[in-house]
Order: C-alpha cells, then sequence, then structure tokens
C-alpha cells in the first residue's frame, strides 16, 4: 500500500498543494474515535515502520484542521482493525497544534490499492483515513477502505495565541 499511494498522491499533492504544511512542533497528534474505541498518536509518514507504531499522516497533504484534505493511513490488523464500522453521522476528533477538530463521517468506500483519487486536495476540510480491506483477509489485501469526514468545528487556541496571552498577562 505504501509504495504506490505515496508516489502517486505526493506527486499530484506536491502540485496542487505546494504550501502543505509539516508537522507542529507543539506537542504529540492524537487521533480519537469514540464509537470503536480508538485513541493513538498520529506520527508522520506511511512507511511500514512508523504505521506499526501508529497511524501515519501521508506526507504531502495537509494536516489535520487546514482547508484541504488531510490523509491518515493506518493498518487494518491493527489500530484500524474497527474501522469499518463506521457510519455516517459518526464522530472522529483529532489533536494537533494546540487545537481539537471535530470531524464527521460523511461516507465509506471501498477502492482498488492503485485508486489515489481518494488523497488528492480537495476544497473543503477534509479528513480521510485509509486502511486495507477486507479486514479479516489474510495476507496483502485486494482493496482499500476509504472513510471520509468533514471538518464540523475547532476548539481550543493555538500556542502562539496562547503565547501572546501569557506576553500580554504578564506586562
Amino acid at each position: 500500500m505504501e509504495t504506490k499511494w505515496q508516489a502517486e498522491s505526493a506527486k499530484s499533492a506536491a502540485a496542487a498543494q505546494s504550501g502543505a504544511s509539516s508537522a507542529s512542533d507543539e506537542g504529540v497528534s492524537l487521533l480519537s474515535i469514540p464509537k470503536i474505541k480508538l485513541q493513538a498518536a498520529i506520527l508522520e509518514g506511511t512507511t511500514h515502520k512508523a504505521l506499526m507504531l501508529a497511524p501515519g499522516h501521508l506526507e504531502n497533504t495537509v494536516w489535520p484542521g487546514e482547508a484541504g484534505n488531510s490523509v491518515i493511513a493506518g493498518h487494518r490488523d491493527t489500530f484500524f482493525r474497527h474501522l469499518h464500522e463506521l457510519n455516517r453521522g459518526d464522530d472522529i476528533y483529532v489533536r494537533h497544534g494546540g487545537r481539537e477538530y471535530h470531524y464527521v463521517v460523511i461516507g465509506k468506500s471501498i477502492v482498488a490499492p492503485d485508486d489515489v483519487a481518494v488523497t488528492y486536495p480537495t476544497k473543503d476540510t477534509r479528513l480521510t483515513l485509509v486502511t486495507c480491506y477486507p479486514t479479516y483477509y489474510i495476507g496483502p489485501a485486494p482493496k482499500r477502505l476509504i472513510v471520509a469526514a468533514i471538518l464540523q468545528s475547532a476548539s481550543g487556541r493555538t500556542a502562539a495565541a496562547a503565547r501572546r496571552a501569557g506576553s500580554k498577562a504578564s506586562q
């Protein structure tokens, strides 16, 4: 999954989003999906090693909370083992850069491994979760499960805003 997805999505995303953000240095990014009782860190990158440790943010896609399509991949037999249970209206939360983003699932689909269109930039603020499918398959799975969610709200303040507020209070 990683090689084809990384190569194709990096080409298209780099061309369309030359200013895509990198991971914030304001702490660990966290993914929380209450329905499936998932709480995990999000690592940058989708190498085999990274995905053994946590779901990975697909390089050259925006980070959660930024306008566009933020793509996070995970193994179906570890962190994303219950991803197929999500349905329209289910909540997904991402904490990144000192803020929490609330997404709501708008749909899911099954695609071929070489169908990387789901990683392309979007005009809305979207979170796309990707894992191999079917979840029960032994060995390299023949398809990919895609869960798409749209940003509903953001809460908290950025670290920069907190620093500004702190410096004003100390004056």
